[in-house]
């Protein structure tokens, strides 16, 4: 039900999967919702999931799905309670969130002070060392002139990580193996850092090399904190992650325990309010773990979490925003069997995972015991080159890590995606490869060993 306070109707400023996700959700708690979508959107599913619906620009995703005024402005007018960002365009822009607390709209997430605090990979840093979080060896601030980064790279050994403060996805980023390489590295790094989220700022820390990629997602409300386990994202491409299981077969219950607990304490103190996810490095070589980033948004991978808990994260989500406690305690919690999530893009992987949008033919959606598909394709839709390619996750669970895999290539060889290029087939193989079924991955696996 929806909250006795707050949440009666939310606007959804997505598209795509997560939207349909949101839609249907509210839906369940009797929460009215309104959806916006571009041009090249007007005969998408989660259009047609929402009560209503209100056209905000042409394709290009400036003139639509990032214009915060225009979204603010359509949520004002329909008499919104709330909107709900989902994931990627303005769900970590700390001045969106502003702009809806001045509007009188309920922002579904944490405070613009703690997304701008987390969105600054410096600051957060910072912040995670105070509240006693290890974090990665390398600067404490952004790095001002290559000879500076020459001397910290000097003190910590090579190899060494650039990285844009501002951003993420990879942009802005250089692994640097050689002392003669870190100058033209570093103007690179510093270059496309300013184009993709104009600010050219870069900070340099240790490279590991044998790592996995382990996040915890959490729960607050501002007063208390909850971890709901880890999920393991070491199945990754270009820094792009390609697959998602729950819990990770990397960790012992002991290191889980650390892990789980250093992000409760960042979280803590931050207050955090919200769903979020605290990203870790797990070096297996040392078998020690380090603070990465924190997300302050719903991640794309949330319904592994969900498959191994019960829980609705975007329910609690919208109990949180509607103002009601945190329900769940730490002791009530637990993690039943194993889920994986395998992310379906309209992509070309034998071409180097080119995008291939068109117009999908047949689209044929597995199920079946222990099988989940978010989607919102379906025959006779057209993929944009306009947004991700993201087509459909499916999470498939199973009593342990085996059944799951299984259960995955079974529901793998139902799906049916038509007339155009999907990452079906990439997946099939990676889930067969015997590395993988091992659990004997790192986060360079998908290079390294398969190719790609």
């Amino acid at each position: 039900m929806a909250s006795q306070r707050g949440v009666r109707c939310v606007l959804i400023a997505n598209r795509g999967e997560i939207a349909v996700r949101i839609s249907r959700a509210c839906k369940e708690m009797g929460i009215k919702t309104i959806a916006v979508y571009s041009e090249a959107d007007r005969d998408s599913m989660h259009v047609r999931t929402a009560d209503r619906a209100v056209c905000i620009g042409s394709a290009p995703p400036a003139q639509s799905y990032l214009d915060m005024e225009k979204i603010v402005a359509a949520a004002v007018a329909f008499g919104a309670d709330a909107i709900h960002p989902g994931y990627g365009f303005l769900s970590e822009k700390a001045s969106f969130a502003e702009l809806c607390g001045k509007a009188g709209i309920i922002f579904v997430g944490p405070s613009s002070e703690v997304i701008s605090l987390m969105g600054d990979k410096i600051a957060a840093r910072r912040f995670a060392k105070r509240a006693g979080v290890p974090t990665t060896p390398g600067s404490d601030g952004a790095i001002s002139d290559p000879d500076e980064a020459q001397e910290i790279a000097n003190q910590i050994g090579f190899p060494v990580l650039l990285k844009a403060a501002a951003g993420g996805g990879g942009r802005g980023m250089r692994i640097v193996q050689r002392r003669e390489d870190l100058k033209r590295m570093f103007l690179e790094a510093g270059s496309e850092a300013g184009a993709a989220f104009g600010d050219p700022s870069v900070y340099i820390e240790r490279y590991l090399t044998n790592v996995r990629h382990v996040e915890i997602q959490v729960l607050g409300d501002g007063e208390h904190v909850v971890h709901l386990g880890e999920r393991d994202c070491s199945t990754q491409r270009r820094n792009q992650k390609l697959v998602e299981e729950a819990p990770s077969p990397a960790l012992d219950s002991g290191l889980r325990e650390r892990i789980a607990g250093a992000a409760v304490r960042l979280c803590s103190e931050a207050r955090y309010k919200n769903d979020g996810t605290v990203e870790f490095v797990f070096d297996q070589d040392s078998g020690e773990f380090y603070f990465m980033e924190m997300n302050t948004r719903i991640q794309v991978e949330h319904p592994v979490t969900e498959m191994v808990t019960g829980l609705d994260l975007v329910k609690e989500q919208l109990r949180i925003a509607s103002g009601d406690a945190l329900e769940l305690r730490q002791s009530q919690l637990e993690i039943r069997g194993h889920a994986i999530e395998c992310r379906i893009n309209a992509e070309d992987h034998e071409r180097g995972f080119a995008p291939s949008p068109g117009r999908i033919s047949r689209f044929v959606c597995p199920g079946g015991p222990g099988v989940r598909v978010d989607t919102h394709i379906e025959a006779g839709y057209t993929v944009p080159p306009f947004y991700d390619s993201l087509l459909a996750k499916i999470v498939c669970w199973g009593r342990d890590r085996h059944e799951a895999i299984q259960r995955m290539l079974r529901a793998l060889d139902e799906m049916r995606i038509e007339g155009i290029k999907t990452t079906i087939p990439f997946h099939k193989a990676l889930l067969m490869h015997e590395a993988f079924r091992a659990g004997s991955v790192n986060t360079r696996f998908v290079h390294d060993v398969l190719g790609y």
